[in-house]
């Protein structure tokens, strides 16, 4: 499966935006769906996640972006995306979508990047203050 990442901007203090990861060349239906973020200068780190339907399409998020973002899928057009609220300066950063045909249902496997073997290309997120 590829994965195409979009929706990225700049965006104030306080804004909303909402990325998309779109899926071709197989349905993500029953893969788990991360999205990760890489600020500059820093490593790459998990943001928000969900398992593949038959794992309950539970949903993760990193404690900085709890009750902010929400992760959602739209399995009609084959895409998952991140709806970003609330946005702070320290959410810039270029985030990344990323898919794994796995069971995996916790936090501690979704938030790995180690499950993933699939990413997209990363959107960057620039919040002005």
């Amino acid at each position: 499966v590829q994965l195409q990442a979009s929706g990225g901007g700049l965006v104030q203090t306080g804004g909303s935006l909402r990325l998309s990861c779109a899926a071709s060349g197989g349905t993500l239906t029953n893969y788990a769906v991360g999205w990760f973020r890489q600020a500059p200068g820093k490593e790459r780190k998990f943001v928000a996640g969900i398992t593949g339907n038959k794992s309950g399409g539970i949903t993760y998020y990193t404690d900085s972006v709890k009750g902010r973002f929400t992760i959602s899928r739209d399995n009609a057009k084959n895409t998952v995306y991140l709806q970003m609220g609330s946005l702070k300066p320290e959410d810039t950063a270029l985030h990344y979508c990323a898919a794994a045909l796995s069971w995996a249902a916790t936090m501690a496997s979704i938030s790995r990047m180690s499950l993933y073997n699939h990413w997209g290309q990363g959107t960057l997120v620039t919040v002005s203050s």
